[in-house]
């Protein structure tokens, strides 16, 4: 299985922090955000990585070359402006192939094993799930307890930035195009497409400069 991080934002919540060093090179625990992502998909045997890149890109792609330093393979999904979430998978298909990939985004951080996650016949997407946290506290999904993602419904959970896609999922969009992911999945979600996985271990959406400097003072430091 391939994976996918999306590391093409701007990262307008993290400045200034970002005006010069892309999100994803920002460092908790003495390692940039990217770099716990490659290392943990190296142990899950994950060794084929897509990294899509606008803002910034070439400071990315000098930080991390082809993955060789991380034992894995880094091809690089270039996007002249940010095209969303879809639209850069989307871009991104050809270094993809066809077969389900997991995608992950480059500004949080977890201690999930993607090797949990598993697509069910038929199903377009699983998603990662977690508790609301403060900063989102009405969530996005509502999950069932057959494990099924409902865009209606109480209670809800927050989306991790964490999935499992079939690219059938992205086909559709035009290439080149800017188009947000989660209109396709809640069209996916209405006709039963979408499976959650509700994880409730070690996550952290690191949007601002205070919730990167927390989770660099409770991670070990090398």
């Amino acid at each position: 299985m391939k994976a996918m991080i999306l590391a093409a934002g701007f990262g307008r919540r993290m400045r200034p922090l970002t005006e010069h060093t892309p999100k994803p090179l920002l460092e908790a625990g003495g390692r940039p955000l990217i770099v716990h992502h490659l290392e943990r998909l190296r142990r899950a045997g994950i060794r084929e990585v897509v990294i899509n890149v606008s803002h910034l890109a070439e400071r990315l792609i000098e930080a991390l070359g082809d993955g060789r330093h991380y034992d894995i393979s880094i091809r690089w999904s270039r996007e002249d402006t940010p095209l969303e979430t879809a639209g850069g998978i989307r871009h991104a298909l050809p270094l993809l192939d066809e077969a389900p990939f997991l995608l992950i985004n480059g500004d949080v951080w977890c201690d999930l094993d993607p090797g949990r996650l598993a697509l069910a016949p038929n199903d377009l997407a699983q998603l990662v799930m977690v508790d609301n946290p403060p900063q989102h506290s009405g969530g996005d999904f509502h999950l069932d307890d057959a494990d099924r993602l409902h865009p209606r419904g109480e209670p809800k959970l927050t989306y991790a930035g964490i999935a499992l896609l079939h690219p059938e999922l992205i086909a559709g969009v035009p290439e080149g195009e800017a188009t947000r992911l989660a209109p396709l999945l809640i069209e996916a979600m209405q006709h039963d497409r979408v499976g959650g996985y509700h994880y409730h271990g070690d996550w952290d959406d690191i949007g601002t400069p205070e919730r990167l400097a927390a989770l660099d003072a409770r991670l070990p430091h090398p």
